[in-house]
């Protein structure tokens, strides 16, 4: 499902100074029917393996949502961002003159900058992305394994889009990741309190590693965002009832090679097993004949238990190399065949609820200018939502004038009376009429005129 409108794309352009960015993460949506035996994901908030579809979003900086892209069937972020999100984007995304003339002088000024999680990270997809001018920020998932020096961190401000700004320890260094001659790129490290260091990869050479931290520590906003949408916008709910048959086209994981797989990593995980017990037993001092004759003999115990875990290891890994790792849906075994929801219906309904969403962040900016707690803004708003209130059409005026209800403190009345004077001043027409919405704070108990009361 794709929604994109040309001003959101304008807004985030000019909110973010350091360039275009966009936030893509997968949101696992758990499917509890019985109508087909969808594939299983693990459900990071669940910590468990459930049958789910993913749903492929694209974020703004603040969380706001721009599209998404549903997969019946999950090959990863990587694929996802290949085959779907990425392509759409590079056509969607319309460049300013003087950023495109910026980009054919310097090939290292990036069209825009995707921010991802470690799912994402694959220094293949990194050089793709180099040559088609996009770039790539995200954790590095293969560190080097050695800390870096504590005196290269130096204390530094890191403001972030909403005004905070917070002091972190960073360090910063150039290297090559992937296969030889690697790629290059730069590494931005976080230093914590407990000494932990967090490493940062990115392929924008443009801005200072406070600008590269401030940018993937935003990256919460897009988890934030799943969070409320699953509590107050029923992301996760099922709208519509029904399957139907899967695209001739779609290939998923070969159960074959799957069992095959499973195979190879037990005994894998057998050997280093063993590997492990021989590297436990040592001699000790003073030395005996006995002793050595039993630490030769369980060595060549451990190692005959080796010897006959190779051969039956590679025959598996042959097996497996042999074996299709992705079969089209229609050539599953007949157990294994399933179909993909419907999903009309949740399309439609999405599309609503990502409105309403970025509706409800711009209502929620407004009367955070009248509140002393800014956290308090969206439970205000939902409280307004659930309040009755009152119509008032007075078609010789051309008006329709909405009379929200008091509420429980004199703080949260004031901001809503500002909030009635913006809306107010957008001069907006209620759909099917020539009535302009007039918003105000207060019934009309004590109106002459006669109201119609409605719920919001």
């Amino acid at each position: 499902m794709r929604l994109w409108r040309k001003e959101w794309r304008g807004q985030q352009d000019a909110e973010q100074a350091s360039g275009l960015a966009f936030y893509i993460d997968g949101h696992v949506r758990v499917y509890h029917g019985e109508q087909t035996k969808l594939p299983r994901h693990y459900v990071p908030r669940e910590r468990f393996y459930l049958r789910a579809t993913v749903d492929y979003w694209v974020n703004a900086l603040d969380g706001q949502p721009f599209c998404y892209f549903n997969q019946a069937v999950d090959h990863g972020l990587v694929q996802a961002m290949r085959g779907d999100v990425l392509p759409w984007l590079e056509a969607q995304t319309s460049l300013s003159a003087e950023h495109r003339q910026r980009m054919a002088a310097d090939p290292r000024v990036p069209r825009f900058t995707v921010v991802f999680d470690r799912e994402g990270y694959s220094p293949d997809l990194f050089r793709e992305l180099q040559q088609r001018q996009i770039a790539a920020l995200t954790y590095h998932r293969y560190p080097d394994g050695e800390d870096w020096r504590a005196e290269e961190f130096q204390e530094q401000v890191v403001s972030f889009g909403n005004g905070e700004s917070v002091r972190l320890k960073l360090a910063e260094r150039g290297m090559h990741v992937g296969r030889r001659p690697g790629l290059w790129v730069r590494e931005v490290r976080k230093l914590g309190a407990d000494g932990h260091q967090i490493p940062i990869v990115s392929t924008n050479f443009s801005g200072d590693a406070t600008a590269q931290a401030a940018a993937l520590m935003a990256r919460w906003s897009q988890e934030n965002f799943f969070k409320y949408m699953r509590e107050h916008f029923g992301l996760d709910a099922l709208v519509q009832y029904g399957t139907e048959q899967m695209p001739a086209t779609v290939t998923v994981v070969n159960p074959a090679w799957q069992e095959l797989n499973r195979q190879v990593r037990k005994k894998h995980k057998e050997w280093k097993a063993i590997q492990k017990r021989q590297q436990q037993v040592g001699l000790t001092q003073p030395l005996s004949e006995a002793e050595v004759r039993r630490y030769e003999q369980h060595q060549g115990k451990l190692q005959e238990d080796i010897e006959q875990l190779q051969p039956a290891s590679a025959l598996l890994k042959q097996r497996r190399k042999q074996t299709p790792h992705h079969i089209p849906v229609q050539d599953l075994p007949e157990a294994d065949r399933f179909t993909r929801l419907r999903t009309e219906r949740k399309y439609f309904l999405d599309t609503i609820k990502m409105i309403a969403y970025r509706a409800e962040t711009s209502m929620a900016s407004t009367v955070r200018e009248k509140l002393k707690r800014s956290d308090d803004a969206r439970s205000l708003l939902r409280q307004i939502y659930h309040t009755e209130v009152d119509l008032t059409p007075d078609p010789a005026a051309k008006t329709l004038t909405v009379h929200l209800h008091r509420l429980t403190q004199a703080a949260h009345d004031d901001a809503v009376r500002y909030l009635c004077d913006e809306l107010t001043a957008t001069d907006t027409i209620f759909p099917g009429t020539d009535l302009r919405l007039v918003y105000k704070l207060g019934s009309t108990l004590n109106s002459p005129t006669s109201g119609v009361r409605s719920l919001v």
